[in-house]
């Protein structure tokens, strides 16, 4: 990669000179002659640093020869502004060079006319454009991330605010994706220029520091370097040895996160060793921690398990000399391709014979899994909130009983650890061993953990699942799961609530015919009467007014005035997630409850009583008459709070009450305790309000118990 400081300017002639190297003459040709389109479209247009506009498609080119991409590639980078900036159209460019370079052109295109606004909804639909785009060929992001490159080289002609956003985009979009694709270099320097227009008076002094710094350090490296080589050549293994200098932003992070000045992230050098082969890897290793000792916990071995990007190394941490930590880095020399340039290392278009590489076939399942977490993510924050998992990881590896290791990111569960495994699995998950010990599916994930799913055939996914969840997969697996679920409690909700409705005019709800509800879907364009009733079911649409507009259809002018005595929808308390018993005030079967239909919840019962919702009472329209079936057969958590005496054993005597009244202890929290008495809150399990009574019968007949009341908000 062109270091940032060189001059932006290029020739056609550096560019045919590269990609001679490794195309053949037939598929040279075609790429200057993709040149000779561009330089005519483009004759006369200038950038903003005043150099003819035809240098930048030749930069972005000579930047893909490094990665040895195909003349398709390489030409639709010479074409991909004339589109956009001349008189050239797509079906020119279909015409005279076919469809997969018009399809590249197009799809790079598109992505130039993204503008990258503040709006939260606006820069995560950019996004899922651009990731979607590369789903489906990963060259239109290659060619992207090339753009972006020449253009942060060239970006001190525009001016400083408009330098700050392309900066922060920068940052925030491009470096994440070229560092999920491996391509180091890459992501290095677009790191390092990103810093330095968003941050240039901290990147001017960390860069005289670091130059300041670098006369004083020669020495040290030079002599840990002399060491290293000695001893690798005394256990006869030939390398290549590189001192490694860190990167401004990354030097600037470590700073940040781990609160060090300049000098103490200076105090650690790095040294990169490149073998001919794995043994020897491992040999070079072995050699080395008999120079210098190894630091304890911080060798990681990323040959056996490589990260998720196809990168393979052994990292190990060393007391060097004078006590100062030595990083090393050990790889072969196709590791080192692949570090540098990731996916691009092994071009997926050079031949489709060959097999896929294992980074290939890593990056591909990757572009694949994006595009289907974006059929089953409800919008395009929430796919933004996906992938941001996956490109910025800190993996653990876990095994399966097999030993087949799955990379997962720092944070997974249990949960995550299913959903990877299979979506049956996850769906279907009730418990896990770890390390061949019975855990809870919400323990986090260690590396090296062996982890075995437990699954009953019964078992479905927890709404509750998503508060832990961290992997892509896991949150859009178990939200598709929950909306289909919801949509279908929403829709038998819907059609209870428009009865009552439809009863509540005198009329039956099987007298509404076909044509009236044909009518009623047309005049509002949805897709079916089940939908229609799902939307009354979320309170998306309100059920009177849909019994109104349904009666209307029928062409009857003078529909019934609202009868007197309205009806009234039973609940059980078990129904689906589109009837829910509030939490603020749990109402339980015998309580006076009402029902509040609540826009995309369902409908929430309320007790009468419940201070929630006094404000809300005003407004009729929204409230439904709900009563308690007769038959109940569950059970409903209460909260209570309990003021007692300070007196040893009191927690045991009340809990010994409470389950001698049949009811279970959810959940119990000692609110408040001074010298004299003790505030305990309880949550218990009652089957309804006379259930309640007798367990509070039980606790106020406790000596030690001053003052019992019933929990709301």
């Amino acid at each position: 990669m062109a270091d940032s400081e060189t001059p932006s300017s290029v020739t056609s002639a550096e560019l045919f000179k590269a990609a001679a190297e490794y195309l053949r003459p037939a598929d040279l040709e075609q790429v200057q002659q993709a040149y000779q389109v561009a330089e005519r479209a483009h004759a006369g247009q200038l950038r903003k640093s005043g150099e003819p506009y035809i240098i930048h498609p030749i930069s972005v080119a000579l930047i893909l020869t490094e990665w040895h991409l195909d003349h398709q590639a390489l030409s639709a980078a010479l074409l991909h502004d004339t589109v956009e900036d001349t008189v050239v159209t797509s079906a020119d460019i279909h015409t005279q060079f076919g469809q997969s370079i018009s399809d590249l052109v197009e799809g790079v295109s598109k992505l130039d006319r993204l503008e990258f606004q503040t709006e939260q909804q606006a820069q995560a639909e950019n996004f899922r454009k651009m990731l979607l785009a590369m789903a489906r060929d990963v060259r239109v992001i290659l060619i992207k991330l090339a753009d972006r490159l020449h253009n942060m080289r060239t970006l001190k002609s525009m001016g400083s605010q408009k330098q700050r956003r392309i900066a922060r985009e920068t940052l925030d979009i491009y470096v994440p994706i070229a560092n999920r694709l491996g391509l180091h270099k890459l992501y290095q320097e677009l790191d390092d220029l990103g810093f330095r227009y968003l941050f240039p008076h901290r990147h001017a002094v960390l860069s005289k520091a670091l130059r300041a710094a670098r006369g004083n350090r020669r020495e040290i490296v030079s002599k840990i370097q002399t060491a290293l080589e000695q001893r690798l050549q005394s256990f006869d293994i030939e390398a290549q040895i590189k001192g490694r200098e860190k990167h401004l932003s990354s030097i600037y992070q470590k700073m940040l996160e781990k609160s060090l000045s300049f000098s103490q992230v200076q105090d650690i050098y790095g040294f990169r060793v490149i073998v001919s082969d794995i043994p020897r890897c491992y040999l070079a290793l072995g050699a080395l921690h008999t120079l210098y000792k190894p630091i304890p916990g911080k060798f990681k071995d990323y040959i056996a398990i490589p990260k998720t990007n196809g990168y393979q190394s052994l990292h190990t941490t060393l007391f060097g000399p004078f006590g100062t930590p030595v990083e090393i880095q050990i790889r072969t020399q196709d590791m080192h391709k692949i570090a540098e340039s990731g996916v691009a290392s092994h071009w997926l278009y050079k031949s489709s014979a060959s097999p896929l590489s294992e980074v290939q076939k890593k990056t591909h399942q990757w572009l694949q899994s994006l595009l289907e977490y974006q059929s089953e993510s409800g919008d395009a924050i929430e796919f933004l909130e996906h992938i941001k998992v996956d490109l910025f990881p800190d993996a653990v590896y876990v095994f399966t009983p097999k030993g087949t290791i799955k990379s997962l990111p720092r944070g997974s569960t249990a949960v995550d650890f299913a959903y990877d495994v299979h979506t049956d699995i996850g769906h279907h998950c009730v418990a896990a061993k770890i390390n061949d010990q019975l855990m809870s599916l919400r323990t986090l994930l260690s590396n090296g953990d062996r982890v075995e799913v437990i699954t009953e055939e019964g078992a479905s996914p927890n709404p509750a699942w998503l508060n832990y969840v961290v992997t892509a997969k896991a949150r859009a697996k178990i939200r598709h799961y929950l909306r289909t679920l919801r949509q279908d409690d929403a829709k038998v909700l819907g059609e209870r609530l428009l009865n009552q409705a439809l009863r509540a005019l005198n009329i039956e709800p099987n007298e509404v015919g076909t044509a009236q509800w044909d009518a009623l879907i047309k005049q509002d364009r949805c897709h079916s009467r089940d939908e229609i009733l799902a939307e009354i079911g979320l309170g998306k649409r309100l059920n009177f007014v849909v019994a109104r507009t349904l009666l209307s259809k029928s062409g009857d002018e003078s529909s019934p005035a609202l009868a007197e005595g309205r009806t009234t929808i039973t609940i059980r308390g078990s129904e689906g997630m589109a009837i829910q018993l509030a939490p603020c005030c749990r109402p339980i079967p015998g309580d006076p409850i009402i029902g509040l239909v609540k826009k995309g919840q369902g409908l929430l019962i309320h007790t009468q009583d419940c201070p929630t919702i006094r404000r809300s009472r005003s407004d009729p329209e929204k409230w439904i008459d709900v009563a308690w079936e007769n038959l109940q057969a569950q059970l409903y958590e209460v909260a209570i709070k309990v003021l007692a005496l300070n007196r040893r054993g009191v927690l045991a005597t009340i809990a010994t009450a409470i389950a001698e009244a049949q009811s279970n202890i959810d959940s119990v929290a000692i609110a408040k305790a001074d010298g004299a008495y003790s505030e305990i809150n309880f949550t218990v399990q009652v089957r309804d309000r006379q259930h309640l009574a007798v367990l509070m019968q039980n606790l106020r007949e406790i000596p030690e118990v001053v003052r019992l009341t019933r929990l709301q908000n």
